[in-house]
């Protein structure tokens, strides 16, 4: 991936060349490829805000009439795939359009170099998010040249949509929608069906954010992130392949955990340690997570927490009055969460 060029007679062409279509004020595309860090010129944030809306309506239209007989929801959520930012900015990645950006903003380019990589690994279409959030300024660029074109061929929204569809492909479609269900709201929803509750937590750890599954107050699976977002995302996929299986066209719900609180392993702690080294995952970690009672009667409550290859398991086992003995507890709590999630 090249850094931000600053020639913008250059870019102009470019940009021209992508679209297919040649501008007849020049300045106006010219104008969409200016940061707001470039203070001696006007900058693209006037052209994102029209951009926003007309693309909105452009993919309004198109969805109206490929979709007849879809209900307005069902059209909303479809219009929200295609002008979303996590799309669009894909969308950037893709052509490359981030390349033609002036600005000065060294940080600008170390977000879109991380998320163009995140994007080349991925294995195919992310509606809702992948391993790094989109950086809020490659969805404006994309929005800021098509309101380029907007402007430029007088307002017309038919003409936009006839240069910049192609921009825009693959488009988000029905089938595409119902094969990546938005997996949080899924999540809820199968949950509610068999009448348990779904709580997702949330904590950092230094620079990342960690986001913690719970069904019916049961420890299900960890996920994390530099972003509390997608570490929410990750957490809610990571939940569902638990969570459920598949037969045929039937979606069942297998809810894994039915711990009690009370169950102890004899020598849990050791058990998890040569768990994690047969597995080939880092050592367990463990913390103090409260201290209760005056220093005479303290009691402890600890945390276990150990990676694997797919996310990181993190659960908190029983007060106890030692904390060897709280360690115990919490290595207790993961072991038998990790057996009855058949992740053993």
């Amino acid at each position: 991936m090249t850094d931000f060029t600053t020639d913008m007679a250059a870019s102009v062409r470019a940009v021209e060349q992508l679209l297919n279509y040649r501008f007849k004020n020049k300045k106006l595309l010219e104008e969409a490829l200016t940061h707001s860090s470039c203070t001696d010129s006007p900058s693209y944030q006037r052209l994102e805000f029209v951009g926003d809306a007309a693309l909105g309506l452009a993919v309004s239209n198109y969805m109206y009439l490929a979709y007849p007989d879809l209900v307005p929801g069902q059209l909303t959520l479809l219009r929200a795939a295609n002008v979303c930012t996590e799309k669009l900015a894909r969308v950037a990645v893709k052509h490359e359009l981030h390349r033609y950006v002036r600005h000065n903003a060294a940080a600008l380019l170390e977000k879109v170099r991380d998320f163009a990589i995140a994007v080349q690994e991925e294995d195919g279409t992310e509606v809702y998010g992948g391993a790094i959030k989109a950086p809020k300024v490659l969805a404006d660029i994309v929005e800021s040249v098509a309101a380029a074109v907007y402007v430029d061929c007088g307002f017309d929204l038919q003409a936009l949509w006839l240069i910049f569809r192609g921009i825009l492909e693959p488009i988000v479609t029905l089938d595409v929608l119902k094969n990546q269900p938005q997996p949080v709201t899924l999540l809820f929803e199968l949950c509610q069906k068999v009448g348990k509750l779904v709580d997702i937590r949330h904590w950092r750890k230094g620079e990342e954010n960690i986001a913690s599954v719970y069904v019916d107050g049961q420890f299900v699976v960890s996920a994390f992130s530099e972003q509390k977002e997608i570490a929410r995302l990750h957490a809610a996929k990571a939940a569902l392949q638990k969570l459920l299986y598949n037969a045929g066209d039937k979606c069942s719900m297998d809810i894994c955990l039915e711990l009690n609180g009370s169950n102890e392993i004899e020598g849990a702690k050791q058990k998890l340690h040569e768990l994690c080294g047969k597995k080939k995952w880092p050592k367990p970690s463990y913390r103090i997570e409260k201290e209760i009672g005056p220093a005479h009667e303290r009691r402890f409550i600890c945390s276990v927490q150990i990676e694997t290859v797919e996310a990181v398991f993190f659960v908190m086992g029983d007060e106890k009055s030692r904390v060897k003995d709280a360690e115990n507890s919490a290595a207790s709590v993961m072991l038998l969460g990790l057996h009855h999630s058949k992740h053993l």
